[in-house]
């Protein structure tokens, strides 16, 4: 764990050099004070000259001039560092959630992925700053002033020491104690988080529901949780710092009694009497950062314990190490005995084939949870075939780097997701160095230049989170337009037009048929009117490929695809 930790230095190894000598400079110089007025009580006072007391205290200034650069040094380049390495474990896992397949996402809450983003690693950036300077500083410190009061008085250094052990024993236990405390307030708060996030992005269908008391009953709840789990950590550190405030009076009060006792026994002079009192403060000024670090510490392991759990789910579909690049596929797409599960084991797909021939237009139909979508999604390896082999232009998709096969196939869906900027932007997505003719002319392929026109700034309209500004059809015609930008030789419509009144269902058919063109298309669809030019018609159920098909064929076999067909337009007869 701890050399895992300290990988993430390697990139500032110098501004952690920086930081780590000027922290202990800055400690070693505070054990100065106390020497210095040692000297001047016992050996300066005595001469009764003010101008040794002056100079002594001119070179007591410039320490503490020195320690003042020291302390700047240390608090921001060391906070730097901190934020550095904080960025760096945010950037990876970032990375990482992004390398995941759908499957992965289907068992997640984004609320909880959102907080391990941000909460879990705000104090890791503290415990990355202060945590190996702190220790260090914390061992030297207490040895330095032990070795100088050694020097003073053996019995009274001793009698001052006495007491570390307890503390030590305290810091363990309550360290332990609060990272286990932590954790639960981590996951707490990856469920408040998630909550909170399905409350707001759901609140149309609240307030439809006119489930306002519902969901606040649900919040107060998950609030609660969080605030209980907050009280049990506080209750610990209350415990930890209170025992601790106990223990380092009790070394301050040692050394005053044994050190007057030894005192007025003639065995300590008055000088080093004060010495010592001043260096019991430098003694128990690391133990009370100790108190700190019980605090903040805990936070920033259970936040890394967090991250380190989440970078260890390793995603179940990569490259493969010989995988190859394709720059250009024309589309012949075979499905070989595929079978698909869920990691629950529950079965999808079995034993699939199927080939599909470039420039095809294939429609999949059938009963919800026949497994249409995820044979599409199987394609592109949203989802890996748990058996059987998917080539496409002869080349199994496995021998494919993720990214150039994905960059060959275009999937729209029905729930179109639009990103939070503007609907240049949005469009763009489709290819980010898309020149503005490029963009122009998605525009006017996808029917969407009266869509633009309409709009208070045009392309650069913002269109709210998830495109809350726009129409279903509009979000459609925006998804196209970026899928024209994309080019790709293979497309996907999921019942990209399902959710649409008939009229602009029309005008979306349009656009997704001059979009099809001349391109490898598999369309899933439930209304089956937009599916009648299809190349072929594959009727699908639990069982596997129940028929395929034209239109026309399949209506004359009077099979599973004419009852799906009559029961969508033909009426019952009532009598």
């Amino acid at each position: 764990m701890l050399a895992r930790f300290f990988r993430y230095y390697r990139p500032y190894r110098g501004l952690f050099l920086l930081d780590f000598c000027c922290a202990i400079l800055a400690g070693v110089l505070e054990l100065a004070f106390p020497i210095a007025v040692n000297q001047v009580i016992d050996k300066i006072m005595p001469q009764n000259n003010f101008r040794y007391v002056l100079l002594a205290s001119l070179g007591l200034l410039l320490f503490y001039i020195i320690n003042t650069l020291l302390q700047y040094i240390v608090v921001y380049y060391g906070h730097k560092l901190g934020v550095n390495i904080e960025t760096d474990m945010r950037n990876e896992l970032f990375q990482h959630l992004q390398e995941q397949p759908f499957e992965y996402y289907d068992n997640q809450k984004t609320g909880k992925l959102m907080s391990r983003l941000t909460t879990d690693l705000f104090e890791i950036s503290e415990v990355a700053h202060h945590g190996p300077e702190d220790v260090f500083i914390t061992i030297m410190t207490l040895l330095g002033a032990f070795i100088l009061m050694l020097q003073m008085h053996v019995q009274l250094a001793l009698a001052t020491f006495a007491l570390i052990p307890l503390i030590t024993f305290a810091l363990v236990f309550f360290n332990k104690k609060m990272t286990t405390v932590n954790t639960d307030i981590y996951e707490n708060l990856g469920e408040f988080n998630a909550g909170v996030e399905a409350a707001v992005s759901g609140i149309r269908v609240t307030q439809s529901f006119a489930n306002e008391a519902y969901e606040k009953k649900r919040f107060f709840r998950l609030s609660e949780l969080y605030r209980q789990s907050k009280i049990v950590f506080y209750k610990v550190m209350a415990l930890s710092s209170s025992y601790n405030y106990f223990m380092i009076r009790l070394i301050n009060l040692f050394a005053l009694i044994f050190g007057a006792y030894y005192t007025i026994k003639g065995e300590l002079t008055y000088g080093q009497f004060v010495g010592f009192i001043l260096l019991a403060n430098v003694f128990v000024r690391p133990i009370e950062k100790v108190n700190n670090m019980i605090e903040s510490y805990p936070k920033g392991i259970a936040g890394f314990k967090r991250l380190t759990e989440e970078l260890d789910k390793k995603p179940t579909i990569v490259d493969r190490p010989n995988a190859k690049m394709v720059q250009h596929l024309k589309g012949d797409i075979a499905y070989q005995n595929v079978s698909f599960a869920y990691a629950d084991h529950t079965k999808v797909l079995q034993d699939i084939s199927l080939t599909i021939q470039a420039g095809e237009t294939v429609a999949f139909v059938g009963q919800s949870g026949s497994g249409k979508t995820t044979l599409c999604n199987l394609l592109p390896r949203f989802y890996e075939a748990t058996e059987g082999t998917i080539t496409v232009d002869g080349i199994d998709i496995k021998e494919m780097t993720l990214a150039s096969l994905r960059h060959q196939i275009g999937t729209v869906q029905q729930d179109v997701f639009l990103f939070p900027g503007t609907l240049r932007e949005n469009i763009a997505y489709g290819k980010l160095d898309a020149t503005e003719a490029e963009i122009i002319q998605a525009v006017k392929l996808a029917h969407l230049e009266a869509v633009v026109r309409q709009m208070p700034q045009g392309l650069e309209t913002i269109v709210g989170e998830r495109g809350v500004k726009l129409s279903g059809g509009q979000k459609q015609r925006v998804a196209i337009a970026r899928m024209f930008l994309k080019n790709p030789p293979i497309l996907i419509l999921d019942e990209a037009t399902s959710a649409l009144d008939t009229e602009t269902e029309t005008v979306i058919q349009e656009s997704l048929n001059s979009l099809a063109k001349g391109r490898t298309t598999l369309i899933i669809a439930h209304r089956l009117a937009t599916i009648k030019h299809a190349t072929r018609i594959i009727v699908m159920s639990e069982q596997g490929i129940l028929e395929q098909g034209t239109h026309e064929a399949l209506m004359a076999n009077n099979g599973p695809y004419r009852k799906l067909y009559d029961a969508q337009f033909h009426e019952p007869v009532t009598v």
